[in-house]
């Protein structure tokens, strides 16, 4: 856990907007896995939608927490995990912080919504006083047991107070702190390029498509000097895009398995390979009978 904590810092450093494909359960993370990202993201909506839920704080801690170990223990690089707003008040995000932490994450992201929290490009957002969660940035540094995890603070407040006092806010959470920032949905591509030139921390890009963000391709991110990007909808969208067309294509009839991944092929996405090389070393042949 340490190492891969002392990779993502590592990263923050470069500044080069790094990929961080959001995944969502142990088919997304192993894929994930296995295509060559250094950084992966645990999607608070993409989680929530997996249980059948839309991202508008649902989820709980307990499922978040659980999920986080699953997709840890799968992949050998970076997670920065999505905790909401801390599932309640700083005595809350101090106890997530702890069991983030002990799940194996590299990063904690929390944000200053107020609870139930709304996904950051749905309408009707609120959030607390910047007191408030500058209380839970410091429970959330001082729950840390090792000093390499990440804290990230996410502000909304651009939606609700504006683009500047959404700077103000997260310069506030680096004092607290914080360890890399977050601003949700600037609205302009002008605003992209602020965040990272005008915050005390490395810089997070949130790439949503059909949101409230300005489309902003990596050139962009990485001349304004982004840290990461996350890609939270990546995996959850490919896959209910492909499940919405087989299920119309079955309910129609058409039975035509052409784009569907071979079950060899599904297997060793999942590490079928390395279960079977593990079982032939240590199988003694005790199951054999006369």
């Amino acid at each position: 856990m340490t190492d891969t904590r002392n990779r993502l810092r590592e990263i923050l450093r470069e500044r080069s907007a790094t990929l961080a494909p959001g995944v969502y359960d142990g088919l997304s993370a192993s894929l994930t896995a296995g295509a060559g990202f250094r950084a992966a993201y645990m999607s608070g909506a993409a989680v929530a939608a997996a249980h059948g839920l839309p991202d508008i704080g649902l989820a709980t801690q307990s499922e978040m927490v659980r999920q986080a170990g699953l997709l840890a223990g799968l992949l050998d690089v970076p997670l920065i995990a999505d905790a909401d707003t801390g599932f309640g008040d700083a005595t809350h995000t101090y106890r997530t912080v702890r069991l983030y932490e002990d799940a194996g994450v590299a990063a904690i992201q929390l944000e200053d919504q107020e609870f139930p929290k709304r996904c950051g490009h749905l309408d009707a957002k609120r959030v607390v006083d910047a007191e408030e969660f500058t209380a839970k940035i410091e429970a959330a540094a001082e729950a840390r047991r090792d000093p390499g995890t990440v804290i990230v603070a996410r502000t909304d407040a651009r939606a609700t107070h504006g683009f500047d006092e959404a700077l103000r806010r997260v310069n506030r959470y680096v004092e607290a702190g914080a360890d890399m920032v977050f601003v949700e949905a600037p609205q302009s591509v002008d605003e992209v390029r602020r965040v990272p030139s005008e915050v005390a921390a490395p810089a997070l890009f949130n790439l949503v498509p059909g949101g409230r963000t300005p489309a902003a391709d990596l050139d962009l991110l990485r001349e304004a000097g982004y840290a990461l990007t996350i890609m939270p909808l990546l995996n959850v969208g490919a896959a209910a895009t492909a499940m919405r067309a087989a299920l119309a294509g079955a309910a129609a009839g058409d039975l035509d398995t052409a784009g569907q991944l071979p079950v060899r092929d599904l297997f060793d996405s999942v590490g079928l390979g390395f279960w079977e090389e593990l079982r032939g070393r240590y199988d003694t042949g005790s199951g054999a009978r006369d």
